[in-house]
């Protein structure tokens, strides 16, 4: 690994541990050189399955563009880096065990749709909105609709409460 201080390709690993879910080494290095000090990540690298658009076209699958979508979704929500970040490794995972060569990237939106839909209700609608191309406001009403739904009674009464501008009188 070059140090990316100096440039020079003698460094050592002086601490090793897993990071993440297991599926990441983080590496603590040293340059011999100049004896900065950096991290680095290391993970397996799979081949993941091509995305069969709508179109009928192929193309890889690009995590870039995954975060980028999820990112637009939840812009100004409360929802941390790193949530975010473990919703994508759990879109990756399913990818993988998906077991087979080519995936629909409707699939793809379906499962971000279920990882947002856990992390934040408000982004999981900013994002069905343009996944499903809502045509109008009755469109947006029948997916909270269906979400109040699939929520449980305790989130959904709090929903329901911030849905119809009730007060909490706690508050």
């Amino acid at each position: 690994m070059r140090c990316p201080f100096c440039g020079a390709q003698d460094t050592k690993v002086v601490d090793s541990r897993l990071f993440g879910d297991g599926d990441q080494v983080r590496r603590r290095r040293e340059c011999a050189i100049c004896k900065e000090r950096f991290t680095t990540y290391e993970t397996a690298e799979l081949t993941l399955p091509m995305l069969i658009k709508q179109d009928g076209s192929r193309v890889p699958f690009d995590g870039r563009k995954l975060a980028s979508g999820m990112s637009r979704a939840l812009e100004k929500r409360p929802v941390s880096a790193e949530q975010v970040d473990e919703a994508i490794i759990h879109i990756r995972r399913k990818l993988l065990a998906y077991g087979e060569r080519e995936v629909p990237s409707r699939q793809i939106g379906e499962w971000v749709m279920e990882e947002l839909r856990a992390l934040d209700q408000v982004a999981y609608v900013r994002f069905a909105s343009v996944y499903r191309s809502f045509e109008d406001v009755n469109a947006f009403r029948e997916e909270i609709e269906r979400l109040e739904k699939q929520l449980p009674p305790d989130v959904r009464r709090h929903q329901l409460d911030l849905l119809n501008g009730d007060k909490d009188d706690d508050a």
